[in-house]
């Protein structure tokens, strides 16, 4: 039985908390067990997740636990493996993960008040709660499974003070069979760990990169000394957004000295061990002073890598726990294979704008519509109408809108605003009286952290000025492309405009590999219709990890979606990481 007293017990016995963090919903499952055996190989008793709610609940009332979804089976298998787990499953995650794990379809609500006591959300957690928690609860350690904590939210104090959410959380928890010792996890300014923590209920740990020493000692006052102390988010490294210019990376000499100073005085997770891929349009973003989405991989240069090796970093870590395990460590795990397929060649490439009839069902509307409003989570909406005469358009300007958008003047690309270009004002000239007008907008990621939360929806919201008047008759195709199957390559293709590249890759034998996006522009690619994620050629990412089990003996089919209209006629399979 797990137990919190002046330090963390089981049964009866004083244990140190060795804790890795990986995400089974940026992992394939076929490689959980893999990761977790290096997990412990480097010394860790105790692997930490979360549980993202828009993975398990994907649409309102549907839930999904099946495959990389299957929470259940990554727990058990951690089980397997004599591992404990610790489970952070708050409607909310942050994670760099899109909306920070919360469901898009939340802001169908237009009044909807995310992370308080507002009834319709706190209902809707309710209802899935009482789902999720059929999947956890019977693997608590109570119960006899692995699960020996769980948290009350995620970082709330950084976010709201409202302790009558918490409590209902609290109580919702209890109500669907939660028993093991609950915790929060903040930043250890004052105003966070009096905004988030609820000592009452859940024992407060924080969240720290370094000086750990100082940190603890905030904790220490504010708890007392009688608690164990423990950093739920010892960060070992960062999370990379597109145009860095490099992937971030830390010193792991100095951080393998901050692990033994906190080994010295209590416990430890490490965010991340693994990090694993934002597969899919599953990316989150940042806004500060500017709107930043992440990149693809979510490497965090994590002791083991996105591709599951061992790093330097892991082997300065497995020395210092070494120092405090009685027993000798596992031997070092070998790497998974790699390959190199080598180069495939084009088999056939079709425009977007010929296969928007059978990729889409086209939603009329005087107005245009928000992604939420068409009942669209993820990826694009082509918006189009007739421009009507020609004439000069001097005050062009696309309202409410978010992330991206490409203007297209029959089927020629016009203009292209980012971030803060959206809503400038644009000038071009309409050279023909009778033209359509394409606007391709696409979500890159909702914001996963602080208060932007709140302002997340995505596509046109307020509407496209020409000549300073909305625009009213709007054609609406939602393309969240998860019916690449129904692309027809035998359309036509039209250069420098949205396409769909088909390439066919043949092997006989599965092995990691990593796609070669160079020379590429931006967009996402498929392999045997799975979303591996998206590429851009502003980086620092140009490669995309393929793992083993996606691919089949035989015949694999590549599908990349472009949006720029910067192709190649080839694609480049490699067995070299992207660093």
């Amino acid at each position: 039985m797990f137990e919190i007293r002046e330090d963390f017990y089981w049964n009866g016995k004083p244990i140190k908390i060795i804790s890795g963090a990986i995400h089974y919903f940026r992992v394939v499952p076929e490689y959980w067990e893999d990761r977790l055996k290096k997990l412990k190989a480097m010394g860790g008793n105790t692997v930490e997740t979360y549980a993202p709610w828009n993975v398990h609940e994907p649409k309102e009332g549907h839930y999904d636990f099946d495959g990389m979804q299957d929470v259940a089976k990554f727990i058990e298998t951690a089980q397997s493996l004599d591992l404990f787990v610790i489970v952070r499953p708050s409607p909310y995650i942050c994670a760099e993960w899109e909306f920070g794990g919360l469901p898009s379809w939340l802001l169908k609500d237009k009044d909807m008040k995310l992370r308080t006591f507002y009834e319709p959300y706190l209902d809707m957690v309710d209802r899935y709660f009482e789902v999720l928690f059929k999947e956890l609860a019977p693997l608590q350690a109570t119960k006899g499974g692995p699960i020996i904590m769980m948290q009350v939210e995620n970082e709330y104090g950084s976010y709201n003070n409202d302790k009558d959410y918490l409590k209902v959380l609290v109580e919702l928890m209890k109500r669907y069979g939660v028993d093991v010792p609950l915790v929060t996890s903040d930043g250890t300014w004052l105003d966070m760990l009096e905004n988030g923590t609820f000592p009452e209920q859940a024992h407060p740990t924080v969240n720290f990169g370094s000086d750990g020493a100082h940190h603890f000692g905030e904790l220490e006052q504010f708890i007392g000394k009688d608690s164990p102390l423990m950093v739920m988010e010892f960060w070992i490294g960062w999370f990379t957004a597109w145009g860095n210019g490099k992937y971030n990376r830390t010193d792991y000499k100095e951080q393998a000295k901050e692990l033994r100073n906190i080994l010295n005085k209590g416990h430890v997770n490490f965010y991340m061990y693994h990090g694993g891929t934002n597969f899919g349009f599953m990316n989150g973003a940042n806004y500060y002073e500017e709107f930043s989405p992440d990149i693809t991989s979510y490497d965090y240069d994590a002791p083991l890598t996105e591709w599951g090796d061992i790093t330097e970093k892991y082997k300065a870590f497995r020395e210092v726990i070494q120092d405090f395990t009685p027993e000798e460590l596992p031997a070092l795990p070998e790497p998974v294979k790699k390959t190199d397929f080598g180069n495939v060649l084009l088999k056939s490439r079709t425009s977007l704008f010929d296969n928007l009839d059978n990729l889409s069902e086209g939603v009329m509307s005087p107005y245009t519509l928000s992604m939420e409003e068409l009942d669209q989570d993820y990826g694009y909406v082509l918006y189009r109408q007739n421009t009507g005469k020609k004439r000069k358009v001097e005050d062009f300007r696309l309202l409410g809108t978010s992330d991206r958008a490409q203007v297209f003047l029959n089927g020629a690309l016009e203009l292209t605003q980012y971030a803060k270009e959206l809503g400038r004002k644009e000038t071009f000239e309409l050279t023909e009286n009778d033209m359509t007008m394409d606007i391709l907008v696409e979500n890159m990621g909702r914001v996963n952290y602080g208060p932007w939360l709140k302002k997340q929806s995505k596509g046109i919201t307020d509407g496209v000025l020409v000549n300073g008047t909305y625009r009213s008759g709007w054609t609406h195709f939602p393309l969240p492309l998860d019916n690449i199957e129904d692309v027809e390559f035998t359309k036509p293709y039209k250069e420098n405009t949205p396409s769909f590249s088909l390439f066919e890759l043949e092997i006989d034998e599965k092995a990691d590999t990593f796609i070669d996006m160079t020379g590429w522009g931006k967009g996402v690619v498929f392999v045997n219709g799975f979303n591996l994620g998206r590429f851009w050629e502003i980086g620092p990412q140009y490669k995309l990890y393929v793992p083993a089990p996606i691919l089949k003996e035989g015949l694999n089919q590549i599908v990349v979606f472009e949006t720029e209209g910067k192709v190649k006629d080839e694609l480049a399979f490699t067995d070299k990481p992207p660093y």
